[in-house]
Formats: C-alpha cells, structure tokens, sequence
C-alpha cells in the first residue's frame, strides 16, 4: 500500500481537511466537557445533559475521533512511536484521575483505546491490505454494530439485544480492557477494544477506498485556530480538563456562586 508523505500536495490539502475537521471536534469535546463539570462537578443542574440528546453530542465526539484515528493511520509516520504516545498519555489520565478525583476515575479511556489500536495496527496492517477496501469497511461496520452493546452483556445496537454472552467472560481487569468489565468496574470514560477498534478499522479502511478511488478532499484551507488545535490534539485533550476546571471554579469564585 503506498503511503503519502506531507511533501505533496495532495496530502497538504488532505491534512488540512482532517486537522479542521479534529480542530473542530475538540472545540465540541472541551465544551461538552466543560458542561460534564458543570454537572457534575459544580453540582448545575441541567436535566438536558442528562437527556439522549446530550448522549448523541457525545457519540458524534467519540465516533469522530476515533474514526479519523483510524483514517489517518495510513498517512502516519513512525506508527510504533505515535502509537505509545498516546497509550502513554492514556496511562497518564489514568494516574491523574485516579490519584486526584478516583471516584471520577478514567480507566481504559478513548487514548488507551487509540494507543492500543494504533500498535496493533503495525502487526495487522500487513494482513489487511490484503482485503479489498469496500470488503474490510462494510465488514469493520458490520462488527461494531454487532458488538456495541458486549459492554453490557450481550451482542447487538442499541435496544437490539440479542444472544447473551457468557458471564465467565467478564472478569477482570483484563477482560474489561478488552470489552468484557466485570461486575464494580467503573470508569467515567470508558472505551474498550470491543467494539470501538472496529470503528477505527472502519476508519482505515476508509481511507482505503477514498484512495483507491482516487477521491481528493475539496476544500483544503486551513483555519487558524481549529486546524492548529487538530496539529496538536494530544498534549490539547491531555490539558482541556484541568485548564476547563480552573476557568471555570475561577469564573465561578468571581461570580459569587
């Protein structure tokens, strides 16, 4: 498979695209997060976070992020490097959280998650290119539809429940980390590998049958601040949290409240 470097500018204009596009989805998770402190840790009461609405604005962030993880792990370069650089940012939220605020404690978060996929991914990759594009997209969609909810026991989407799993499964921390949380796991932001690493293989495979269709993104302009926000997603959502708190506990000493 070829890889495309930034010295084109096919992949000037592509990279553009994408780093709008995650600049822009991390100024809807810092505010979406700004709100989970409001809530929860400002005690607002805001029954419309709570409401399915809330629940799809946090979808869209997740489903976004990790699918354009797994989009733009092709074009990367030095994939075994990126790829313990944001597991380890994952371990460090873990710790932080953990050690600071543990019953709002983040084990097995969405960087664990990407980190994981990204270094499986340097074994896989190999193997993969051997499966047509449009194969390996409606097969990695396929799988996480019919994996979403092995979290909570069973196969299926939604409401869709259907073939319960084994409870022998669920056992450990191993087994959470995997897809299967044993019963007292908690974790505020929790993304195993079932079924999220399908999302990001539908991700890769994506980017696969964009090219092979030789489809070039339009609108290749980089804005300012969300296309520098995308360049450096990872040290931005490893400080967006206690940057967002400290505003906010500041703005709310100010007000009185």
């Amino acid at each position: 498979m070829r890889r495309y470097t930034g010295k084109n500018k096919w992949n000037a204009r592509r990279w553009a695209a994408l780093d709008n596009l995650r600049g822009l989805t991390l100024v809807s998770m810092m505010l979406y997060h700004a709100c989970w402190d409001m809530v929860y840790l400002f005690g607002a009461d805001w029954g419309w976070y709570r409401s399915v609405w809330a629940w799809v604005w946090q979808q869209s962030i997740c489903w976004t992020f990790i699918l354009l993880s797994g989009f733009c792990w092709p074009m990367g370069s030095k994939p075994l490097r990126r790829g313990l650089e944001v597991f380890g940012g994952g371990l460090l939220v873990t710790l932080a959280t953990v050690l600071a605020m543990p019953g709002n404690r983040v084990v097995f978060g969405v960087l664990t998650l990407l980190g994981s996929c990204m270094l499986l991914m340097i074994p896989l990759d190999r193997v993969l290119r051997r499966v047509p594009s449009w194969a390996g997209l409606a097969g990695s969609a396929a799988l996480f539809l019919a994996l979403r909810n092995v979290n909570a026991g069973s196969l299926g989407f939604g409401g869709l429940r259907f073939c319960p799993l084994p409870q022998g499964l669920y056992a450990n921390l191993l087994t959470a980390f995997l897809g299967f949380p044993p019963a007292g796991f908690y974790s505020t932001d929790y993304f195993s590998l079932l079924p999220w690493c399908f999302l990001f293989l539908a991700g890769y495979f994506l980017n696969r049958l964009w090219r092979d269709r030789r489809r070039i993104p339009t609108g290749g302009s980089r804005l300012p601040v969300l296309s520098a926000l995308g360049r450096y997603s990872l040290p931005v959502y490893l400080l967006h949290q206690p940057v967002i708190y400290a505003l906010l506990w500041g703005l709310l000493r100010l007000s009185g409240t």
